[in-house]
């Protein structure tokens, strides 16, 4: 079963997450949606599945930031903007293996998903 993990390579959630797929000898692939983007099929795709909710990352910095305006009034279609226009925003790390997704990390929960 292919395992792609979505993320930015310096959070330290990130790191979490790959170094418990490491220990449990799970081979990942690594998307960098910092770096690379992401595509809005599948941001929508993941929306669609998890909730816009869960994939916007409204703790981080980037969203923080943001004026007042654009964090008033979100919807779906405003949170895959904002998620589009900046990759940061998106929650992580976003996991997917055999058509299935998990977003964020907790080691109970990978445990779950691959048992």
């Amino acid at each position: 079963m292919p395992v792609t993990i979505h993320g930015i390579r310096n959070c330290d959630t990130m790191k979490k997450a790959r170094a418990w797929l490491a220990e449990h000898s799970i081979e990942a692939g690594f998307h960098d949606y910092k770096v690379a983007g992401i595509d809005e099929a599948r941001l929508r795709r993941w929306c669609d599945e998890a909730g816009w909710e869960t994939v916007l990352n409204r703790a981080g910095a980037t969203f923080r930031k943001l004026d007042d305006a654009d964090k008033q009034d979100l919807d779906a279609e405003k949170a895959i903007a904002l998620m589009l226009a900046q990759p940061s925003m998106i929650k992580r790390p976003v996991l997917e293996a055999g058509g299935r997704l998990l977003i964020g990390f907790k080691p109970e929960l990978y445990q779950r998903f691959f048992a």
